[in-house]
């Protein structure tokens, strides 16, 4: 871990494998933008995440005083996260699809006969 930054001698901004970090926590200074852009209130924030008021007071001067370093990471955060989950979408949708296609396990006919209409009759609902 690398101290990227010193607002006084108890509370940091640290550099963790996951990124920008409030020192002594695992959250980061992603977490806390996405609630920022979103316009939610620093108190707010600070509850959110169990925050002592000079965390997040130093998580957001850090975020201004950093700007375009924090936009420009957060980026590519939002970007890794979205393939994550389009990676786990397509595995599960795959997955998924192989589980339907097994036959049903001996003796559970009646009841995936009875799963079947009851799902009919809520799509006929709908």
């Amino acid at each position: 871990m690398d101290i990227v930054s010193v607002s006084n001698n108890q509370q940091n901004i640290i550099r963790t494998e996951r990124g920008l970090t409030i020192s002594g926590t695992r959250i980061t200074l992603y977490d806390v933008m996405d609630y920022l852009r979103a316009q939610y209130p620093p108190k707010f924030i600070r509850g959110l995440f169990d925050l002592t008021e000079d965390q997040i007071n130093i998580a957001i001067s850090y975020i201004e005083a950093n700007r375009a370093e924090v936009e420009t990471e957060y980026q590519l955060v939002l970007r890794e996260a979205k393939e994550i989950q389009h990676y786990w979408e397509e595995r599960n949708r795959e997955h998924s699809a192989r589980v339907a296609a097994m036959p049903p396990k001996p003796g559970t006919e009646a009841l995936w006969a009875k799963l079947r209409e009851q799902k009919a009759k809520h799509e006929l609902e709908a």
